[in-house]
């Protein structure tokens, strides 16, 4: 029986803290993000924030396919780093933006053409149709920028270097709260463009943030060993192709989560623009909270792959029990927040009494299923750390789509629950995960076999130091 040493299972916490405080922070920017939208647009009036809730709802399915593929790239970078392969991490970064590159321009043409047709099919209320629309069209422009933005952040993160993460989603956040200004409320020397303004600005902040963080890889000179700008490369299909491997199983894994979040969030739209935005804001306040475990969740995965690139198998032990014990600490908080204080939390996003009313009423639901959320997506970032992405992917299949959804719908229609039954079900989809994933890491971690990213080109072992995570 594996038994923990004190001693070193409070080093690996304290250095998957000092990892993932960054990252948290970055994510915390990122969805900040959508929280200055929503405030903007709630402002503004609740016609344009339920526009904007409805049209992000399809945006985030395009954000989170580009994050789940490009994810990928991390632990394959972190196990090289762990193995001191360090000359192959340059190649493999350069198939990772030709990736990146071909899933951009897919998100934008995808995008553009579908979102129209499933507003129409699944019955969006016409009034909001038009500008939900307008908004999708205008983000659409930031897709390529997005996946590439993701793709320079993997290679980063997956050398131990995670700052860049947190000045860069600062520097966005910093930036959207003006630029959303001018151009949805018409200042500044901008008309105003209401909804399609909310998007308008958002794609120019990616693109920013892109080039900004290009810029950062490109010169500073913790990057210089690794040579990611050596060469022009063509592309690789067979590189491709391995992190694909990796990477569509993880995108499947979030799209499966985000699209039962976003699929809800469209059945309830049917019922009118009160109850459209007080589910985003519930959605939003969740999604905050969310950011804490994600950022653990990605340090969690650059610990587990560096101890699987040294052949660590304890190490690997420690990494993932530790993380996923950090992330239960955190949700405490998040839920006593939402438990205690709901009503006050959404009177930040709108001063309509009955929208936050209903709000309050899903707030605390969302309290409830916090710490299912830890645990699944700190055992996800476990997983990913071991490369281990399919049996996670069909996990979250029955766990969300198997369970989650089916449970919703029964209480919100048959039972006449409304929104609070969608909600309902968010909970036994996300508890049904965090038991499934849980148990699939505590599997794997005692099997002790795992794969080691594979060979981007013949290299002689490098000197970078695997315990150099911390930077």
């Amino acid at each position: 029986m594996f038994r923990f040493d004190r001693q070193r299972l409070r080093r690996e916490c304290a250095d998957t803290v000092r990892l993932a405080l960054p990252l948290v922070a970055g994510q915390l920017s990122g969805v900040g993000m959508t929280v200055v939208d929503t405030m903007l647009a709630g402002h503004l009036d609740a016609h344009t924030l339920g526009a904007v809730s409805v049209g992000a709802n399809f945006w985030v399915l395009a954000f989170v396919a580009a994050l789940g593929v490009t994810m990928a790239l991390s632990p394959s970078v972190a196990q090289l780093a762990g193995a001191r392969r360090d000359a192959e991490i340059g190649a493999l970064f350069r198939q990772a933006l030709w990736l990146a590159a071909g899933m951009g321009l897919v998100l934008f043409v995808a995008v553009r053409l579908l979102v129209p047709h499933f507003l129409a099919w699944i019955g969006v209320d016409p009034t909001l149709r038009t500008d939900a629309q307008a908004f999708v069209r205008a983000i659409s422009w930031g897709a390529p920028a997005l996946c590439g933005y993701f793709a320079l952040r993997g290679a980063s993160e997956g050398l131990g270097l995670t700052r860049p993460t947190m000045y860069f989603g600062l520097f966005g956040l910093v930036l959207l709260a003006p630029i959303g200004w001018a151009l949805m409320y018409g200042r500044l020397g901008f008309a105003p463009h209401g909804a399609a303004g909310c998007g308008a600005a958002t794609a120019t902040v990616l693109w920013l943030q892109f080039l900004a963080l290009l810029g950062w890889l490109y010169w500073r000179p913790e990057y210089r060993r690794q040579q990611l700008f050596a060469r022009w490369d063509r592309p690789d299909f067979a590189a491709i192709g391995q992190l694909l491997r990796i990477g569509v199983p993880m995108g499947v894994t979030v799209f499966m989560e985000a699209s039962l979040f976003a699929v809800v969030a469209l059945v309830l739209a049917g019922f009118g623009e009160t109850t459209a935005s007080s589910h985003q804001i519930a959605l939003n306040v969740s999604a905050v909270c969310f950011m804490i475990p994600l950022g653990l969740a990605l340090a969690i995965t650059v610990r587990v792959g560096n101890a699987v690139g040294r052949g660590d198998e304890r190490g690997v032990r420690y990494a993932g029990y530790a993380g996923i014990g950090l992330c239960v600490l955190t949700q405490f908080v998040s839920a006593g927040l939402m438990l205690l204080i709901p009503a006050r939390i959404a009177a930040l996003y709108t001063g309509d009494a009955a929208v936050i009313a209903l709000a309050a009423q899903l707030l605390v639901l969302a309290g409830l299923f916090q710490f299912s959320d830890g645990v699944q997506v700190a055992s996800n970032g476990a997983l990913r750390g071991l490369k281990d992405t399919r049996v996670p992917m069909f996990i979250t299949v029955l766990a969300y789509w198997g369970i989650g959804m089916p449970v919703g719908w029964y209480l919100a229609f048959p039972h006449g629950f409304g929104a609070r039954g969608m909600w309902m079900g968010l909970i036994a989809g996300l508890s049904a995960a965090a038991v499934l994933l849980f148990l699939r890491f505590r599997r794997q971690a005692a099997r002790g076999r795992w794969s080691l990213a594979p060979a981007m080109a013949a290299a002689a072992p490098s000197a970078v130091d695997p315990r150099d995570n911390g930077r």
